[in-house]
């Protein structure tokens, strides 16, 4: 009698532990299908969206008209150079022109310089207003699906160029598999373009 008393208590924690096992087992599954997780392509967005194409058409137009500019000046200081030649070293005119050329080569260098670190900061700073919008509208977009994590999905391209870029890609490239996840991608674009007569370019 206390031999089945004992049989019957053992297989009755049992069950109960088998139980409490498949409930955990069923909590932890629901819960990984209620986690919705995201993904944004950053570089797609920037590459697709107006805003961007609007600015980058802008930009393209200011660097052609600064290499027109930095032409000229050269062309110039070539004329100048040349003009040099046909004049007597250390005579009035000579200096003159001398002195002409040095001021023309010191512009353009000036120029140069300038355009180039104009152009870095113009596209720093445009690059932070649209990084911003894409991080509002990618919150916005997840709250409404009831995403509880959104992730930057750029895959790299191959071959690298060199090993810095494969370092940088080693370094950010950090989804390596995406396949279920809810991707934004797309819709975040359409925001951006809702909204292209806001940005200043």
């Amino acid at each position: 009698m206390k031999t089945r008393i004992v049989v019957l208590g053992c297989l009755a924690g049992a069950v109960v532990l088998f139980c409490g096992h498949e409930y955990s087992s069923a909590q932890v599954k629901t819960d990984a299908l209620s986690s919705k997780v995201g993904i944004v392509s950053i570089s797609t967005v920037f590459r697709d969206c107006k805003a961007n194409a609007s600015y980058r058409r802008k930009a393209i137009a200011e660097q052609e008209t600064m290499i027109a500019k930095l032409e000229l000046l050269q062309k110039e200081s070539v004329a100048l150079e040349v003009g040099l030649k046909a004049l007597k070293p250390g005579s009035s005119d000579h200096l003159k022109q001398y002195e002409e050329l040095l001021k023309k080569q010191a512009e353009f260098e000036a120029m140069k310089q300038f355009s180039s670190r104009r152009r870095v900061l113009k596209d720093a700073q445009w690059t932070e207003v649209l990084y911003k919008e894409v991080l509002r509208i990618t919150k916005e977009l997840a709250k409404e699906k009831g995403l509880t994590m959104v992730l930057e999905v750029t895959e790299p391209e191959f071959p690298m160029v060199n090993s810095e870029e494969l370092m940088m890609a080693l370094q950010t490239h950090k989804v390596l598999y995406s396949a279920g996840c809810v991707d934004l991608t797309a819709e975040v674009v359409a925001e951006m373009d809702k909204i292209e007569s806001k940005f200043k370019l």
